[in-house]
């Protein structure tokens, strides 16, 4: 009956193991979503984002506070960091510290390298636009003619007017006693030129305008100095001695960068057909070149704000009483 007894119970429990071996395995619970992967990658994404924001801060505010040069100066030392040579007698730790900083400061010194050379050609392109295109707009006086002025004259307003009407299209009229104007007085003066606009303009109007060519020289627009938005004359680049330079145009004394070299004359435009202005200034500057005085500037600087030709007759009919 024992034995019985055993029999049945050994294969209640087998069956039982049996029914549990091929029962559908559990469905596993799903693991809670990591929490670690996305804070790291966030941690690294606003990590880059706040080092290029830096950068940038940095970056504009050098190119705001100093110029090329300072920060060339100013970093030079950083730079050459990188060129590590262990001094005589150099510990091996002492040596090991310094290739290991020179190592660490190549990408940073490479980043300053890079930063100069960009902003060293975006300054040479800007400069191609609002610099004169040499610093010496005119050759060199010859030695017979040191003791010669220089008459610059503007060209629009000045010794011409052009308008643009939609029937007629681009006009340009000649100012009243323009040709003896310059005729009488290439006489005494290197006749220069020098207007704003382009050489596509200036140059058949010049041809016309002057046929017997008493003007010497012809400067445009990629002669002027650009700066808060309008093209000025640079007389210093002219390569002449500033002290024998005058500027005679319509608008003197606000499109040029020497004023005490500036003459100024009424502006011209081409409905006013009674204009003497050019012939009046010949006795004026005729006197000038003939009495040539050392410094013309401190000549200009008492005819300030008076009109030079009357005031100059004032001047003579006094001198003569």
């Amino acid at each position: 009956m024992s034995l019985r007894f055993l029999r049945s119970r050994f294969f209640s429990v087998a069956s039982k193991r049996f029914l549990c071996t091929n029962a559908a395995p559990a469905t596993p619970q799903p693991s809670p979503p990591s929490v670690t992967s996305p804070n790291r990658w966030n941690f690294l994404k606003y990590t880059v984002i706040g080092a290029l924001t830096g950068t940038t801060v940095l970056t504009g505010y050098a190119s705001y506070a100093y110029n090329l040069d300072e920060i060339d100066e100013k970093t030079k030392s950083f730079r050459e960091s990188t060129k590590y040579t262990p001094a005589d007698g150099a510990t091996a730790l002492d040596k090991f510290q310094g290739m290991l900083y020179s190592t660490a400061v190549t990408v940073p010194a490479k980043a300053v390298e890079l930063y100069l050379d960009a902003r060293r050609l975006i300054e040479e392109q800007v400069r191609s636009y609002t610099e004169p295109y040499t610093d010496k707009l005119l050759p060199d006086l010859l030695p017979q003619e040191q003791h010669v002025f220089t008459l610059v004259v503007d060209l629009n307003e000045t010794l011409i007017h052009y308008i643009w009407k939609r029937d007629t299209g681009w006009q340009t009229f000649k100012r009243p006693g323009v040709d003896a104007f310059l005729e009488h007085l290439a006489q005494f003066y290197e006749i220069v030129v020098y207007t704003d606009e382009q050489n596509m303009f200036v140059d058949p109007v010049i041809e016309r305008l002057d046929p017997k060519h008493c003007i010497r020289y012809r400067l445009s627009r990629p002669a002027t100095k650009y700066q808060d938005g309008k093209h000025y004359r640079d007389l210093s680049k002219l390569n002449r001695n500033p002290a024998k330079v005058m500027y005679l145009s319509g608008h003197a004394l606000e499109s040029s960068l020497q004023p005490e070299n500036s003459v100024p004359i009424k502006p011209w435009v081409h409905t006013d057909k009674d204009d003497t202005a050019l012939v009046d200034f010949i006795p004026f500057l005729e006197f000038v070149a003939r009495s040539s005085p050392a410094d013309i500037r401190p000549v200009l600087q008492s005819y300030q704000g008076l009109d030079i030709p009357s005031e100059f007759i004032r001047r003579s009919k006094e001198h003569m009483r």
